[in-house]
C-alpha cells in the first residue's frame, strides 16, 4: 500500500513538474475586458487557455480612462517575466494599444471585436466612422460623479438584445453585473498605437451591434493584421459566444503564425 502510495506521489509531483515546463514554453496571455462587463466576460477563453496549457491573467480593467487603465495594464505587464501576448475586448483594445507602447515582453497583441486606435483618435470617433453601431439608444441616463464626470450603463432590459447569441441567462445576469464606463473615456484621444510595430491578430463577428463589423474591418487591414477572423451571426460578445474560437487566435498569435 505505502508503494502503491509512493509511486502515485512521484506520479503525480512528475506529472505537475511537466506541465509547468510545458506552461514555462508558453507565453503568458493577459486578457482586458471592456466597458459594460468583467473579466468574467473571458471566462470560456480562460478555460480553453488553461486546458491547452497557458498562464492566463485577466485583471479588472478600472474603465475610468485610456490614460490611467493603460498605465494600470502596463504596470502589470512589467510584474510578469515572460513574453506577453496582450489581448483586448472592446474598449479594452483601446486600453491595450497604449498599455503595449514600450513594453518589451508584449511580442503580440490580439483584438477581439476590439477597438485598435491610432494615434489621436478617440473610441466614440472609431464606434462612429461607419453606420450600424446601436448602443447609444439603449444607454441609460448618465451617473453623475462627484468628480464632475459621469458614468455610462447598459439598460438592463435592453442588455440582452445587443448580444443575441448569449443565452438569455447569462447575458440578464451579465446586465445586472455589468461595469460602467467613465464617460470622458470614449472621447479621449490615443497617445500611441502599439500595433504598428506589435504584431496583431483580429476576431469580431458580423452581427456586431456595438462596435460596426465595417470599422473593425477598417482597424484591422490599418494594423495590417497577420490573420483575421470573421465569424458568421457573432455579436460583440464573440468570447463568450465563440470561445474556442478566441482561444484559437490567442494561441495562433502566442506562435506568431
Amino acid at each position: 500500500m505505502r508503494r502503491s502510495l509512493l509511486r502515485a506521489a512521484l506520479f503525480a509531483t512528475a506529472a505537475l513538474s511537466t506541465a509547468a515546463a510545458f506552461a514555462a514554453d508558453k507565453p503568458t496571455v493577459v486578457l482586458v475586458h471592456g466597458a459594460f462587463a468583467d473579466a468574467s466576460s473571458w471566462n470560456g477563453v480562460i478555460e480553453q487557455l488553461h486546458k491547452d496549457g497557458f498562464t492566463v491573467v485577466a485583471p479588472a480593467n478600472p474603465l475610468r480612462s485610456v490614460k490611467t487603465d493603460a498605465a494600470y495594464i502596463a504596470d502589470l505587464l512589467a510584474s510578469i517575466k515572460a513574453p506577453v501576448v496582450l489581448v483586448g475586448h472592446s474598449y479594452g483594445g483601446s486600453v491595450i494599444t497604449e498599455a503595449a507602447e514600450g513594453r518589451d515582453n508584449v511580442k503580440a497583441l490580439v483584438y477581439v471585436s476590439a477597438l485598435s486606435p491610432d494615434v489621436g483618435e478617440t473610441a466614440g470617433q472609431l464606434v462612429g466612422k461607419f453606420p450600424g453601431s446601436t448602443l447609444g439608444p439603449v444607454l441609460a441616463p448618465p451617473v453623475a460623479l462627484s468628480n464632475g464626470d459621469k458614468d455610462l450603463y447598459v439598460q438592463q432590459d435592453k442588455y440582452p438584445a445587443l448580444f443575441p447569441d448569449v443565452p438569455l441567462k447569462r447575458a440578464t445576469v451579465m446586465a445586472a453585473e455589468q461595469r460602467p464606463i467613465a464617460a470622458a473615456a470614449f472621447d479621449e484621444a490615443e497617445t500611441a498605437a502599439a500595433w504598428k510595430h506589435i504584431p496583431s491578430w483580429h476576431i469580431y463577428g458580423t452581427a456586431d451591434q456595438g462596435i460596426p463589423p465595417e470599422s473593425l474591418k477598417f482597424m484591422a487591414d490599418r494594423a495590417k493584421s497577420k490573420k483575421t477572423v470573421v465569424i458568421k451571426g457573432a455579436s460583440h460578445l464573440v468570447m463568450i459566444s465563440h470561445p474556442k474560437d478566441v482561444a484559437s487566435l490567442i494561441e495562433v498569435a502566442a506562435k506568431g503564425d
